[in-house]
């Protein structure tokens, strides 16, 4: 599927992110980890920073540790880096651009889900105090049998609850980590950010730079009609 045809379809379900998609978090987790990294004296960098985006926080927590030099510590640190996104994230709980006015459109004609790498209640309660949990029909976190991005499971059963078939449904995302999961479970995927990744050839079928965009709040409104 091209961007332009996307543009013409109408999926039978949307699959959103959380974090840096609908609330403007990925900032906090960056914080989170420079905070970390500096009760052990060590100093992140854009590298790392680039690396950690979007993975599962104990995976992040297993990172720190090694980029700490500290691996045996990775639970503690793990411990310490959701300690400190809860904070900052209900200091703060802000959503990104074009994200309100996206979602209150795309419920009009699809039902919508959440699938994120991040504690459910951290999920839940970012998107309650924004007004948005309630457009939501399911929130798909890592758990039990149902493995983190980049593996597909939560879009798959994303999809499923919202009974679409993988290929019928659209994914919104904005790290690679997400782009290889909904990409791997079957589904048309839209990324976001304010620059496509020159280095990578992430699985996206269309790229805008915020959700704000017109031709995507049109393409809403023309999926709603």
């Amino acid at each position: 599927m091209t961007a332009e045809t996307l543009l013409a379809w109408t999926p039978a379900a949307i699959v959103f992110d959380c974090d840096g998609t609908l609330m403007d978090s990925e900032r906090h987790w960056e914080k989170a980890r420079e905070v970390v990294l500096a009760d052990y004296g060590a100093v992140t960098d854009e590298e790392f920073a680039r690396r950690t985006k979007g993975l599962h926080y104990t995976e992040c927590g297993r990172m720190l540790a090694e980029f700490a030099g500290l691996p045996d510590l990775a639970d503690e640190m793990t411990r310490q880096l959701l300690s400190a996104f809860r904070r900052l994230v209900a200091d703060d709980p802000v959503t990104m651009p074009g994200a309100a006015e996206l979602v209150h459109k795309a419920a009009a004609f699809a039902p919508l889900a959440v699938a994120s790498n991040c504690p459910r209640d951290v999920v839940e309660d970012g998107l309650s105090k924004a007004g948005l949990l309630r457009y939501f029909d399911h929130v798909l976190v890592p758990g039990g049998e149902v493995r983190p991005k980049p593996y597909p499971d939560v879009y798959l059963a994303a999809a499923r609850l919202c009974g679409a078939a993988p290929g019928d449904a659209l994914a919104v995302e904005d790290s690679h980590c997400g782009f290889l999961s909904a990409s791997r479970a079957g589904l048309r995927v839209l990324g976001v950010g304010p620059r496509k990744p020159v280095d990578e050839r992430p699985p996206v079928d269309l790229w805008v730079s915020t959700l704000a965009d017109p031709d995507l709040l049109k393409w809403a409104d023309s999926c709603a009609a």
